[in-house]
């Protein structure tokens, strides 16, 4: 489906699941006018155990149909892993296409610390991409910046926002490691480096030995995506048109719910 030539072109929102949600929560704010897609690549899902370049030829084989199939304005990578591994590619690759990218929040969270502890909390690939320790040497050097690599915080996370139970053991062993004390002291920016986590956030906050700001970057995507965008005066939101689309093609009954939750036709 592509937007009515008679409207503005749609927006489209990439992630590897469901955790993109919270950018296109942020995005539908500040471009009201826009149509929005919400594509997730369920099928791939997650994108943690995969060898690299298996993942780029598979994002890239994705946007190639997806920029035929729906012609958007601009494309939202709302993935961490996704973008810091294959962002540049994609932008090689679809020159005239405009893409926005998500990666770890490290230079806000460097402004924004007083104790000079920081901790990223991401998926394993994301700790381990130069891309992310190019962002702690430029931005955070006065810093200590610790890495948390999480392997199962992505899928549960996922649960939780379908309404799965998730035990506090199970998610309290996932980001204990964020919190360090040193020389008096104590962590207090947890940067949350990968899109689904923010859905936890009240979970985190609860479960944390002592109170910390859990950074959630979508906001700031959003706001650069806005700022990509042209404003066009008088436009109007397209009736009926937001959709999601799942690689797999067959999305469980939990996920369409929680889509059309979101304004969204599965």
């Amino acid at each position: 489906m592509t937007a009515p030539t008679n409207e503005l072109k749609p927006v489209l929102v990439f992630d590897s699941g469901i955790g993109g949600l919270t950018v296109l929560r942020e995005a539908r704010v500040l471009m009201p006018e826009r149509g929005f897609i919400y594509v997730a690549d369920d099928a791939g899902f997650p994108y943690g155990g995969w060898e690299e370049q298996a993942l780029k030829e598979r994002i890239i084989g994705l946007f190639g149909k997806l920029l035929q199939e729906h012609d958007p304005e601009v494309c939202i990578i709302a993935c961490n892993t996704a973008f810091t591994l294959v962002g540049a590619d994609l932008r090689a690759a679809f020159p005239q296409m405009t893409f926005v990218g998500t990666v770890p929040a490290i230079k806000p969270a460097a402004e924004r610390t007083r104790s000079g502890l920081v901790s990223v909390l991401a998926t394993p690939g994301t700790v381990k991409r130069a891309y992310t320790r190019d962002l702690i040497q430029s931005f955070a050097q006065q810093c200590h910046v610790r890495l948390v690599g999480s392997e199962n915080l992505a899928r549960m996370a996922e649960a939780y926002i379908r309404g799965d139970a998730v035990s506090d053991e199970a998610v309290l062993a996932e980001i204990d490691q964020c919190f360090v004390e040193k020389e008096g002291h104590k962590t207090d920016i947890v940067v949350l480096a990968c899109t689904h986590y923010p859905f936890m956030a009240n979970l985190f906050r609860r479960l944390a030995p002592w109170p910390v700001d859990w950074l959630d970057p979508a906001e700031a995507i959003a706001r650069r995506a806005r700022t990509l965008m042209p404003l066009i005066a008088d436009a109007v939101h397209p009736d009926n048109f937001d959709f999601s689309v799942f690689t797999s093609g067959k999305p469980d009954f939990a996920t369409r719910r929680l889509m059309q939750g979101f304004g969204l036709r599965a």
